[in-house]
């Protein structure tokens, strides 16, 4: 790749754009060739992605017994949905800037289309967190109290939760429009978020803030709900400790829950906690990326480099929570979780008729799940 296409999110050069104004040279179409390969590639896998979790969900939502899984799936179609509406709204219009091959302004002079952007940034960032977040509180009270979980976790209480948490995210998002906080281009110019740097507006240092403790609150409710659960699964699993085929049966369920729980509090953790940490040390030092626009005359090692590149690897870090989204909660799950189980098999040296049989009961749960 040559020197004009490095540096920017999906590898364009915003210096090296501005140089060469709207780019109708061969170099620049080449850097828009290779820099739009990114936000498109990660558009489609996620719309596939999403749509198959949507289509298992909803076809495992009408079968027969069902009905004491509701609550989850419709957890995980919620997800589905609003990881794909965020890719749908966001990344065409990533594209059309890389395609097009000049500034923000030139696109959007008026600035309203960032102010949109900044704003599906922020409702498709904290609504899978949201979600995640009552998921794992959904999960917790069905595993540690059951008995109440039975008899007041009904599919209404789901819908309410989730369309509460769609309308506060929604309405938080639009604080800007009345003035509290700001949504501005960030570098290398081809989106919009949050603004962090401006010390002048408390609104906007308000706003930011606020966005911050929210996500990472969120994380934490996550990351401690998953490890009571986990906590709760181990201690019922030691006593179970029989002979039975029930227990035996009760034992790997339990497993596979908590192989899925830890993935998905490492995926979350990775993908969130960069950016979120990030934008909180921006705003206690009251500043923000916009220096990164003279990042083309820095040297490839100084600080300022450094800096600008992790920024933009916590972005891409973010964005790809909504692709990871549906394999870590659901279509990755069966698969990855049966090759834990034989490898765990292997190392634990049990004997092939045991294996038999649990590879048997965990295809035909495959298949009346998928049914």
């Amino acid at each position: 790749m040559s020197r004009q296409c490095r540096g920017g999110p999906n590898g364009t050069e915003p210096g090296a754009m501005r140089q060469r104004g709207n780019g109708t040279g061969p170099a620049a179409e080449g850097c828009g060739a290779v820099s739009v390969v990114f936000p498109l590639t990660m558009m489609i896998t996620g719309i596939v992605g999403n749509a198959l979790a949507m289509l298992l969900v909803s076809r495992s939502y009408r079968a027969k017994g069902s009905r004491r899984k509701r609550s989850f799936l419709l957890c995980i179609g919620s997800l589905a949905i609003t990881d794909l509406l965020g890719q749908l709204l966001t990344s065409p219009i990533v594209i059309s800037v890389y395609l097009a091959d000049r500034t923000w302004e030139a696109v959007d002079p008026s600035g309203h289309l960032c102010s949109f952007f900044g704003f599906s940034m922020t409702v498709f960032g904290l609504c899978p967190l949201f979600i995640a977040s009552a998921m794992a509180v959904e999960r917790t009270l069905a595993i540690r109290a059951p008995h109440w979980y039975a008899s007041h976790m009904k599919t209404r209480v789901t819908k309410t939760v989730l369309l509460g948490i769609w309308l506060a995210v929604f309405a938080f998002a639009l604080l800007p429009v009345a003035g509290l906080g700001q949504y501005t281009l960030q570098w290398p110019g081809t989106w919009c978020f949050i603004s962090t740097g401006d010390s002048q507006l408390t609104g906007s240092l308000c706003f930011a803030s606020t966005f911050t403790i929210l996500g990472l609150l969120s994380l934490v409710v996550t990351l401690a709900c998953n490890l009571a659960t986990i906590e709760a699964l181990v201690s019922r699993c030691r006593t179970k400790a029989t002979a039975s085929h029930s227990s035996k049966q009760w034992g790997r369920i339990a497993t596979e829950t908590l192989i899925q729980l830890l993935g998905i509090m490492c995926v979350l953790s990775a993908c969130w906690s960069p950016l979120l940490i990030t934008m909180l040390k921006m705003i206690f030092s009251h500043t923000s990326f916009e220096h990164c626009k003279g990042f083309l005359g820095e040297a490839q090692g100084s600080e300022l480099h450094k800096e600008c590149n992790f920024f933009l690897t916590a972005v891409r870090l973010a964005s790809l929570n909504q692709i990871l989204d549906p394999w870590v909660y659901l279509l990755l799950r069966k698969i990855l979780l049966q090759k834990f189980c034989q490898a765990a098999n292997a190392v634990s040296k049990c004997s092939n008729n045991e294996w038999k049989e649990r590879s048997i009961t965990l295809s035909e749960e495959i298949r009346r799940t998928t049914a």
